[in-house]
């Protein structure tokens, strides 16, 4: 195999991986490591993380953890071109929660509803190929869906001696604003509707839940693009173009947190090898639902998120307007055109963010 041709297919397979990233659903081929930069010591404040106890002693009636079996990422990924979606993820359906595929960070994500990048955890914790875990647990009667995560932290006390706290520090971050001309995107007044979980899903269609609540998505049979209905939040289809090795995204009645997080969640992904990328955070004070369309040059977005490691090394100034690159080898367009033409721009800041700081954890939890 050829450079050329091995580099589409790892593009392809990044975009993959990138949808179910905005999804916060979790894939091994593209599950994002992020270290964020040194923090502000002055701004940091620390307070106990939550537990179980402080929520009446939620607790799972029955659990089973249970490492994961190998995975042969070629034949999900043909799997899933055939309509074959594999169930990773959090699953919350009555009383039977399962969390499929997953390091132990990611079930710190989904246990306590924070984003990645909140997360600073040991080294062996942050790394692609760590230990995945497969839980099925149930729920006592009478609990709730929203119990769940609460029932996760007490498991992840229990089986994997998590300790944890939380503290608020200064990061460099990226943020959304409006440019100097005004916003220029085209308004969807209404909010969008929400997902009927009701209605059976469709052949190669799954449902993952989510920090942010349920969201649905389907893959194009070509594994180059995809859709993620996530109700009230909006739609986004995405899409691959391999002669231009651009990626065109489209999204209805969003709000610029979404956008905001689904910046984050590609550039980050694009730039999961370095461990760099800075989160992008929402700060252009737009309240309302808008129709978004975006091209983004794959090499651009990959140089950005190696530049903003840079940046978080101390490699460049924290003032300094986003970075850009050129696409040797694709449209040339960059993150920066396409944000402008939305009326939109991004800043390089610092911002509190609170996060979740891993005290200690053992690698592999307690017997069954």
């Amino acid at each position: 195999m050829d450079k050329f041709t091995a580099r589409r297919m790892s593009f392809g397979l990044l975009l993959s991986a990138t949808t179910w990233m905005v999804l916060g659903a979790v894939v091994a081929q593209g599950q994002v490591v992020v270290t964020l930069p040194a923090p502000t010591a002055a701004a940091a404040t620390t307070v106990p993380a939550a537990t179980a106890s402080t929520a009446g002693n939620l607790t799972f009636d029955v659990a089973s953890v249970r490492p994961s079996a190998t995975v042969d990422m070629m034949k999900v990924a043909a799997d899933m071109q055939a309509g074959k979606m594999p169930n990773w993820g959090a699953h919350v359906n009555g009383l039977r929660a399962e969390y499929n595929y997953q390091r132990l960070k990611d079930l710190i994500v989904v246990a306590y509803k924070v984003k990645d990048y909140q997360i600073t955890a040991p080294d062996w914790m942050n790394k692609t190929d760590a230990q995945r875990f497969d839980i099925a647990a149930r729920m006592p009667e009478g609990s709730s869906k929203d119990d769940a995560a609460t029932m996760l932290q007490a498991l992840l006390t229990d089986r994997f001696k998590l300790k944890l706290h939380r503290v608020t520090q200064d990061h460099p971050v990226m943020a959304l604003v409006v440019g100097k001309g005004g916003p220029k995107m085209k308004e969807s007044p209404g909010d969008a509707p929400p997902l009927d979980l009701d209605v059976p899903l469709k052949a190669g269609e799954m449902q993952v839940d989510t920090a942010d609540g349920p969201a649905r998505m389907t893959m194009d049979k070509n594994g180059m693009g995809g859709t993620m209905n996530m109700g009230t939040k909006g739609i986004i289809t995405y899409s691959l173009d391999m002669k231009t090795m651009t990626m065109h995204v489209t999204s209805s009645k969003s709000t610029m947190a979404t956008l905001a997080d689904m910046l984050s969640q590609i550039m980050m992904s694009m730039g999961g090898a370095t461990g760099g990328g800075r989160p992008v955070l929402d700060k252009t004070d737009l309240k309302g639902n808008y129709e978004i369309s975006m091209d983004f040059s794959l090499a651009d977005m990959i140089a950005q998120a190696s530049a903003q490691a840079g940046v978080s090394s101390g490699g460049a100034a924290n003032n300094a307007a986003g970075p850009e690159a050129s696409d040797p080898g694709g449209s040339g367009v960059t993150v920066s055109d396409s944000l402008s033409k939305l009326g939109l721009k991004l800043e390089s800041r610092k911002a509190p963010i609170e996060q979740l700081v891993v005290d200690s954890a053992e690698k592999m939890p307690t017997e069954n």
